[in-house]
């Protein structure tokens, strides 16, 4: 099975992409990986790719689909792959399929804009450590002091609420649209995200085994 998961940021769908390429034991693809791959790889795709970055440039979709129709040809996609990262525009959707690449399902894991916004604001990392609380769900019994090496915590600038709310409008500005066209193609289901992952992950999965029967 061919999937794209979808959904804002920090609604956690990088998580679920993860436990689903566990459990179908087909490969979670990340786009900017097989980028760096190919350039390191010096394929002749990975050399244009690196042109265009080298001069920070977005690289064309034309090239970006070429290395992804690449990697989709290893073994290990013989069963099937999760695209993570691409498509992220409507014209890279139309573009990945006029390139005759089937996509089966798309899930879209959604939770509302306040809860996002909750649930990233609220972390809170170790800049020492790398230890990661939530000031509602999982606070460190120290306050703003890491319980593990007592260091003072902070917020990451990506989490910091102008910086979300500012991922969430460029989300539903480019990204948000492509459930309208999925949706017309019949292959588009939607998990509403839960306060456990695990109750996440649960939904994510019957989602995919009920559509797969």
């Amino acid at each position: 099975m061919n999937i794209i998961f979808l959904g804002a940021p920090g609604a956690g769908k990088g998580t679920q992409a993860e436990n689903i390429s566990e459990k179908l034991n087909i490969p979670n693809i990340s786009t900017g990986v097989i980028l760096r791959e190919a350039i390191n790889e010096k394929t002749s795709m990975g050399l244009k790719a690196k042109d265009y970055m080298d001069k920070g440039a977005l690289v064309p979709d034309a090239i970006v689909i070429s290395i992804i129709k690449s990697r989709l040809t290893k073994p290990d996609c013989e069963n099937g792959f999760i695209l993570d990262g691409f498509p992220r525009t409507v014209p890279q959707a139309e573009y990945l399929e006029e390139s005759g690449v089937v996509i089966d399902l798309i899930v879209d894991i959604h939770v509302p804009d306040d809860k996002i916004i909750e649930r990233m604001s609220g972390r809170r990392v170790c800049p020492m450590c790398g230890a990661t609380y939530h000031i509602i769900y999982k606070p460190s019994h120290r306050g703003n002091i890491c319980g593990r090496c007592e260091s003072r915590l902070i917020i990451r600038d990506d989490d910091k609420p102008e910086v979300v709310l500012s991922r969430l409008e460029t989300y539903h500005k480019q990204t948000e649209p492509l459930k309208d066209f999925y949706g017309k193609r019949n292959v588009l289901k939607t998990v509403i995200g839960q306060e456990e992952v695990e109750d996440t992950s649960r939904l994510t999965y019957e989602v995919i085994q009920n559509f797969n029967k």
